[in-house]
């Protein structure tokens, strides 16, 4: 078996996230990490691995992204894979969902995966959606917010959450197969697996290399177009109360509590 993970580079989550107003995407500049959702795929690639009931040749990550991604893929190296993936190419920026899981697709074909697995969403644009994009190019079924995954009957088992309970459900593969964040706990990398996985393979692929007609990417081949974008109205100065007086404070509060009907 080949399992291919999915996982993208997006602003850290303590970076204040903003809209560049040129360009109508989100601004990525500053720090940049591995999508945190991704982890958890990427662990559930190594249990499958590790478990033993299915060979597996080996697991990849693939990224779509822009230089810097790379870092995103030592990552994921790091966390267990065992090469990586990099899909960058000038002509892919800007691209919607849609066009960004054709990409995706293209190179996943190429690869040939019996399991491809990505995270819930991504932690800037929050889409829940790649998955069933990709899916549905590589003519694969598709499962989203798996949290138990077992290997069973030449196929996986699966439990999904759903808006009334839980699912199960046998896939059967090739499948893309998008997992919750409650199916694991991902591992942390060790300092050897860190310092090595900058020497483990690599391979950097432009959008001619997989087949990708440019018309269907980027800004111009996308579906969705943004427009302005406005930042909320900041919200006026809460009243503080200092609790110099405790029976004063409770005056107080309650003055103002009753001022606006609220008792």
């Amino acid at each position: 078996m080949k399992i291919c993970v999915l996982v993208k580079e997006v602003p850290d989550a303590a970076v204040e996230k903003r809209i560049d107003a040129s360009t109508g995407r989100m601004d990525r500049n500053g720090e940049k990490n591995l999508n945190p959702y991704d982890t958890h795929a990427i662990e559930a690639a190594m249990q499958i691995k590790e478990g033993g009931v299915i060979p597996v040749e080996e697991i990849v990550a693939v990224t779509m992204g822009p230089e810097s991604a790379v870092r995103a893929l030592h990552k994921a190296v790091s966390l267990g894979a065992d090469r990586s993936l990099h899909l960058t190419d000038a002509a892919l920026a800007g691209s919607d969902v849609a066009a960004t899981g054709y990409a995706l697709a293209k190179a996943l074909e190429r690869e040939a995966p019996d399991l491809v697995l990505l995270g819930q969403q991504s932690d800037d644009g929050e889409c829940y959606t790649i998955g069933a994009v990709v899916a549905d190019h590589l003519r694969m079924p598709s499962l989203t917010q798996v949290i138990q995954m077992d290997v069973a009957d030449g196929g996986l088992r699966c439990e999904r959450q759903a808006e009334y309970g839980y699912d199960t459900v046998q896939v059967e593969l090739p499948a893309v197969i998008s997992v919750g964040d409650a199916i694991n706990e991902p591992r942390y990398p060790s300092l050897k697996a860190i310092m090595g996985a900058k020497r483990r393979p690599l391979e950097t692929l432009a959008s001619g290399d997989v087949g990708i007609d440019v018309a269907l990417v980027g800004v111009d081949g996308s579906r969705v177009s943004c427009g302005e974008f406005h930042a909320p109205p900041a919200k006026a100065a809460g009243q503080i109360i200092e609790d110099e007086d405790t029976n004063e404070t409770v005056e107080q509060i309650v003055a103002w509590l009753d001022e606006r009907k609220l008792i």
